[in-house]
């Protein structure tokens, strides 16, 4: 495994990090799911990522036995706020109530007295940023959280919150974003505001929901058992990218990855790590096996020809406009 710095602070994270947004307390199994995390932490992951909403809070606690027993200073744990996660007109968004009551919700069910990173899951229109921002403020000077970030903001509002941050001295870090060969809306605004502001992106989906692994075929219906056809598990995530036109590019990527000894996740997970201000990705698994392969993408260095071999092969099909960065 190799490892980064999450922007310009001196947090050092894996960079493979693993994430458990569609499995852990739905998709699969409690016990498929501990084995996906021994596999990960076989593999030298040490970054986790979840969120309070996942599987209705469920997968916070599957995370939090999960690690029972690990050394708990050799870990980086991750998790959100925002999306509702009770019935309560307060039980949602960014404001002061529902932070603090949900970061203390997130340590009871992760078992832990703090997290390493706290993040924003969306922006709040509804609420002043300085409210946002002072409560997670609080959280760190009350050692609930070391470090805060963001997930899926955009260039203007994470400027907004760096400069706050800077104010209340407390180290706003990271952005998550969805980023894949398929998916580059960041790299023209976000990016660079980031760099700038000293903030590291950890990506989610860098294989697109599982499109850039080259199992599904042009023409034909999905695996069984797959992504695409589950309904609880995602499918509408991936469906925007199950048309031929896409399919058979990716197809188009095969003898790239071959040429190269990579599977074709390792070959996406590459590309987004090939990004400097992309401190890590994210991977999910049903199963440790997926584990272990993605986790092999760790300290691959795709040179300039195999990126210009990519672009030219995907061509117009990425999205990169910047108003498709998430806000509700």
């Amino acid at each position: 495994m190799e490892f980064r710095r999450l922007g310009n602070s001196g947090l050092n994270i894996s960079e493979i990090a693993y994430g458990n947004w569609l499995t852990h307390g739905s998709q699969i199994e409690e016990e498929q799911a501990q084995e996906c995390v021994r596999a990960a932490l076989d593999a030298g992951i040490t970054s986790y990522d979840t969120a309070d909403v996942y599987a209705g809070t469920r997968a916070e606690s599957v995370l939090g036995r999960a690690l029972t027993g690990v050394r708990r200073e050799s870990v980086e744990i991750f998790t959100k706020v925002y999306f509702p996660t009770g019935e309560g007109r307060n039980d949602r968004g960014l404001g002061r109530k529902h932070i603090m009551e949900s970061c203390n919700a997130s340590l009871r069910r992760l078992q832990t007295e703090y997290v390493d990173l706290y993040q924003a899951h969306r922006f709040d229109r509804t609420v002043p940023l300085e409210e946002t921002m002072t409560a997670f403020a609080d959280l760190v000077r009350q050692g609930k959280a070391l470090y805060i970030g963001v997930s899926e903001w955009n260039a203007e509002q994470i400027s907004r919150a760096a400069e706050l941050a800077r104010e209340l001295r407390v180290p706003l870090v990271s952005n998550q974003p969805q980023y894949s060969m398929l998916w580059r809306v960041i790299e023209s605004q976000v990016v660079p505001t980031c760099e700038r502001e000293g903030i590291g992106q950890i990506v989610w989906s860098p294989i697109a929901q599982g499109a850039l692994t080259g199992k599904y075929l042009p023409g034909q219906q999905p695996p069984t058992g797959s992504r695409a056809t589950d309904e609880t598990g995602g499918a509408n995530m991936i469906s925007r990218w199950m048309r031929d036109e896409v399919l058979e590019r990716v197809q188009q990527l095969k003898p790239i990855a071959s040429d190269l000894g990579l599977s074709m996740a390792q070959l996406a997970v590459a590309w987004v790590l090939n990004n400097s201000n992309v401190s890590a990705a994210i991977i999910g698994a049903s199963r440790p096996e997926q584990v272990v392969d993605n986790a092999a993408a760790a300290g691959v260095t795709l040179e300039q020809d195999v990126l210009d071999r990519i672009d030219e092969i995907l061509d117009d099909l990425p999205e990169t406009d910047p108003r498709h960065t998430t806000t509700p």
